[in-house]
């Protein structure tokens, strides 16, 4: 099934909600971290907050696109016995109580271990609308790719700005739902200067597809998220949300995301 004979699963839902916000917000969440049940109360603020999408990461121990804090969260996760199986169960409760689209965010060991249609199929039933998993490039992914759309899920394609533009090209003609746009090179969670050098890329990957863009690494404030209006449709938000979680606890995560909207 080519990208274009797919259904997307999320892409409506985004122009749906874009028809009420100038842009939306996608939250980072590693479950397990510090608990599934804490997990729990952080998604509700999130949700509460008018968050509008929310990417689940199952813990891997070797995380190699995350930064520090979201790698620790990780380790934490696996280190009090969080089990993937746990997590579908947790993740299947998740989506029939809130109302917005989650994806799965995860490395492709996680896949394979389970084995990749199998974890495919549960991610399905578990009521996910999508999966990131960051490293499994476009020339390896045709196999997760069609068993993702046969299971009617989007599989999301990530965009950096180290690729060419023919590259882009190729990556944006399979794009499902949205794209990923890494902001900057690097892992997660470092500063990120959002300036013309982001301002090129987002154009870049603008030229490259029709699908809707979501811009993360480093988006960590009001005035970051205010750069990205106009230019993407999505600002994704994870290593200050968990830091947020850290200092105040899940209520703290609220008010975080409250204080994101430029226009709030």
């Amino acid at each position: 099934m080519s990208a274009a004979a797919h259904t997307s699963a999320i892409e409506p839902i985004i122009r749906e909600k874009l028809s009420e916000k100038p842009i939306l917000l996608m939250a980072h969440l590693v479950l397990g971290y510090p608990s599934i049940e804490e997990n729990k109360k952080v998604i509700a603020q999130m949700v509460d907050a008018g968050v509008d999408l929310i990417e689940l990461q199952i813990p891997f121990s070797e995380p190699i696109a995350d930064g520090p804090v979201i790698a620790q969260a990780n380790q934490a996760a696996i280190d009090a016995g969080f089990r993937v199986d746990a997590g579908l169960e947790a993740i299947a409760e998740i989506t029939l109580t809130h109302d917005i689209p989650f994806l799965i965010m995860t490395y492709v060991n996680i896949l394979h271990a389970r084995g990749m249609g199998q974890f495919i199929s549960d991610a399905a039933k578990a009521g996910v609308k999508g999966l990131i998993v960051p490293d499994l490039p476009l020339q390896e992914a045709g196999e997760a790719i069609a068993w993702s759309r046969e299971a009617g899920l989007d599989w999301i394609q990530l965009m950096t700005p180290t690729s060419h533009d023919d590259r882009l090209a190729a990556i944006g003609a399979e794009a499902d739902g949205f794209v990923y746009c890494v902001a900057r090179r690097g892992v997660t969670g470092k500063n990120t200067s959002f300036d013309d050098s982001v301002g090129a890329f987002v154009t870049r990957c603008r030229a490259a597809t029709k699908a809707p863009l979501a811009v993360g690494f480093g988006v960590k404030n009001a005035e970051d998220v205010a750069y990205l209006q106009g230019k993407a449709e999505i600002a994704v938000v994870g290593t200050a949300a968990i830091a947020a979680h850290r200092e105040g606890g899940a209520e703290a995560v609220g008010r975080f995301f409250r204080g994101l909207r430029p226009a709030d």
